[in-house]
Protein backbone atom coordinates (compact mmCIF):
# COMPACT_ATOMS: atom_id res chain seq x y z
CA UNK A 1 0.00 0.00 0.00
CA UNK A 2 1.58 3.48 -0.77
CA UNK A 3 1.85 5.76 1.70
CA UNK A 4 2.95 9.40 1.41
CA UNK A 5 3.52 11.24 4.50
CA UNK A 6 4.92 14.88 4.36
CA UNK A 7 6.72 16.56 7.74
CA UNK A 8 8.38 20.02 8.68
CA UNK A 9 5.86 22.66 7.30
CA UNK A 10 5.30 25.76 9.87
CA UNK A 11 4.73 29.40 10.42
CA UNK A 12 8.07 31.70 9.41
CA UNK A 13 9.27 34.83 8.78
CA UNK A 14 9.79 36.45 5.43
CA UNK A 15 13.20 35.63 4.88
CA UNK A 16 13.51 32.01 7.25
CA UNK A 17 14.24 29.08 6.23
CA UNK A 18 12.32 25.68 6.33
CA UNK A 19 13.21 21.63 5.59
CA UNK A 20 10.65 19.54 4.53
CA UNK A 21 10.48 15.53 4.74
CA UNK A 22 8.39 13.12 2.64
CA UNK A 23 8.25 9.64 4.21
CA UNK A 24 7.70 7.33 1.20
CA UNK A 25 6.33 3.63 1.56
CA UNK A 26 4.17 0.50 -0.56
CA UNK A 27 6.99 1.35 -4.01
CA UNK A 28 10.51 0.82 -5.01
CA UNK A 29 11.57 4.49 -3.59
CA UNK A 30 14.70 3.65 -5.10
CA UNK A 31 14.23 3.83 -8.65
CA UNK A 32 11.73 6.13 -8.61
CA UNK A 33 11.93 10.44 -9.43
CA UNK A 34 10.12 11.99 -7.08
CA UNK A 35 8.31 15.78 -6.91
CA UNK A 36 7.28 18.04 -4.23
CA UNK A 37 4.00 20.26 -5.27
CA UNK A 38 2.44 22.90 -3.49
CA UNK A 39 -1.37 24.02 -3.40
CA UNK A 40 -1.89 27.79 -1.95
CA UNK A 41 -5.25 28.70 -1.39
CA UNK A 42 -7.85 29.39 -4.65
CA UNK A 43 -4.53 27.90 -6.84
CA UNK A 44 -4.09 25.13 -8.75
CA UNK A 45 -1.24 22.47 -7.68
CA UNK A 46 2.08 22.99 -8.88
CA UNK A 47 5.04 21.09 -9.02
CA UNK A 48 8.02 23.06 -7.48
CA UNK A 49 10.96 20.87 -8.01
CA UNK A 50 11.82 17.13 -8.97
CA UNK A 51 14.65 14.79 -8.45
CA UNK A 52 15.57 11.41 -10.09
CA UNK A 53 15.88 8.09 -8.92
CA UNK A 54 20.10 8.43 -8.04
CA UNK A 55 19.73 12.35 -7.07
CA UNK A 56 22.04 13.30 -9.50
CA UNK A 57 19.15 15.36 -11.89
CA UNK A 58 17.30 18.06 -10.49
CA UNK A 59 14.32 20.59 -11.62
CA UNK A 60 13.12 23.91 -9.93
CA UNK A 61 10.00 25.75 -11.12
CA UNK A 62 11.33 29.38 -11.98
CA UNK A 63 9.47 30.80 -9.04
CA UNK A 64 11.69 28.99 -6.32
CA UNK A 65 14.89 28.53 -8.04
CA UNK A 66 18.09 29.33 -6.31
CA UNK A 67 15.93 29.60 -3.07
CA UNK A 68 14.96 25.61 -2.75
CA UNK A 69 16.77 22.58 -2.58
CA UNK A 70 15.42 18.93 -3.22
CA UNK A 71 17.41 16.37 -2.18
CA UNK A 72 16.80 12.44 -1.17
CA UNK A 73 18.30 9.37 0.94
CA UNK A 74 17.45 6.63 -0.78
CA UNK A 75 18.49 4.42 2.50
CA UNK A 76 15.71 5.77 3.99
CA UNK A 77 13.09 6.35 1.57
CA UNK A 78 12.59 9.82 2.39
CA UNK A 79 12.72 13.41 -0.08
CA UNK A 80 13.81 16.77 1.32
CA UNK A 81 13.04 20.44 0.44
CA UNK A 82 15.09 23.02 2.08
CA UNK A 83 13.60 26.04 1.54
CA UNK A 84 15.50 29.19 2.07
CA UNK A 85 14.63 33.15 1.75
CA UNK A 86 11.02 31.95 1.74
CA UNK A 87 8.70 34.61 0.67
CA UNK A 88 4.44 34.97 1.78
CA UNK A 89 4.27 33.58 -2.05
CA UNK A 90 5.57 30.33 -1.09
CA UNK A 91 2.46 30.27 1.87
CA UNK A 92 0.71 26.81 0.37
CA UNK A 93 0.33 23.01 1.78
CA UNK A 94 3.16 21.28 0.29
CA UNK A 95 2.76 17.76 -0.92
CA UNK A 96 5.26 14.96 -2.61
CA UNK A 97 4.27 12.53 -5.24
CA UNK A 98 5.73 10.11 -7.79
CA UNK A 99 4.49 9.22 -11.33
CA UNK A 100 5.08 5.62 -9.71
CA UNK A 101 2.66 6.66 -6.82
CA UNK A 102 0.32 8.09 -9.39
CA UNK A 103 0.23 4.48 -11.44
CA UNK A 104 0.04 2.14 -8.57
CA UNK A 105 -2.82 4.76 -6.90
CA UNK A 106 -4.36 6.84 -9.45
CA UNK A 107 -4.93 10.06 -7.30
CA UNK A 108 -3.63 9.34 -4.21
CA UNK A 109 -1.81 12.49 -2.46
CA UNK A 110 -0.90 12.82 1.08
CA UNK A 111 -1.92 14.70 3.76
CA UNK A 112 0.66 17.49 2.91
CA UNK A 113 2.37 20.00 5.25
CA UNK A 114 1.46 23.79 5.40
CA UNK A 115 3.94 26.27 5.42
CA UNK A 116 3.10 29.75 6.21
CA UNK A 117 4.93 32.23 5.92
CA UNK A 118 4.42 35.70 7.37
CA UNK A 119 5.23 39.23 6.12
Amino acid sequence: QVQLVESGGGLVQAGGSLRLSCAASGFRFSINAMDWYRQAPGKQREMVASISSGGGSTYYADSVKGRFTISRDNAKNTIYLQMNSLKPADTAVYYCNSPEVQRISPGYWGQGTQVTVSS
